[in-house]
């Protein structure tokens, strides 16, 4: 008897499109259904194991970090079946940790749902939203549109550090989008090359 494949599908947007909002809703949606499985995060805003919107959705996750090894914390759960699983913030995760994602995937008949940024402030590919570009089995950009402060559509994540748009730095530097000295902002390809976060 062969059982149904499972996907890696992988859904990729700028801050603000909605990705985390859709990992929740597809993470209530697939447990609905009575299937089991594992929401996990990198790097949540909240630093909790914890997967925050910004419309205040919440949800419990299991924290990772780059030395995770995935395909362990799947086996971990040796009471019941994994189904699926929903990682956001996926751009943080390793090459590895994509390919061990596909290995769930083809091996274990698992459904993984990744969703997270493409680009980073200084508009290069995260090692992992490349990887999940490369190798999964759908790759949907998110259909929310994000509006730059000018009005036209926002792809870009710019770091703004005491109001400026940096350009060099950490890939990886926690911050917010509302308040603190370190800011994320989309914007558009215009803005972001010029540097200029706010009209003039």
């Amino acid at each position: 008897m062969v059982s149904e494949p499972g996907r890696l599908v992988f859904y990729y947007g700028p801050m603000g499109a909605g990705k985390t909002t859709l990992a929740l809703q597809t993470h209530f949606n697939q447990s609905q259904q009575g299937r089991v499985g594992l929401l996990l995060t990198q790097c949540d805003r909240s630093g909790l194991p914890l997967v925050t919107s910004r419309i205040g959705l919440v949800a419990d996750a299991i924290l990772v970090d780059d030395t995770t090894a995935l395909h362990d914390l799947v086996d971990g759960f040796t009471s019941h079946r994994i189904d699926y699983v929903v990682c956001d913030e996926a751009q943080f995760l390793t090459r590895a940790q994509v390919d061990e994602l596909a290995l769930l995937v083809d091996k274990r008949a698992i459904d993984v749902f990744a969703y997270g940024l493409l680009t980073d402030f200084r508009t290069r590919l995260f090692d992992g939203s490349a990887r999940l570009i490369e190798i999964a089995d759908e790759a949907h950009r998110m259909q929310a549109v994000v509006l730059c402060w000018c009005g036209r559509p926002a792809f870009m994540n710019a770091r703004i550090v005491d109001g400026e748009v940096v350009r060099s730095g950490d890939v990886v530097a926690v911050g917010d989008t509302i308040d603190g000295p370190v800011q994320y902002r989309a914007l558009c390809r215009r803005h972001h090359r010029a540097g200029q976060s706010f009209p003039a």
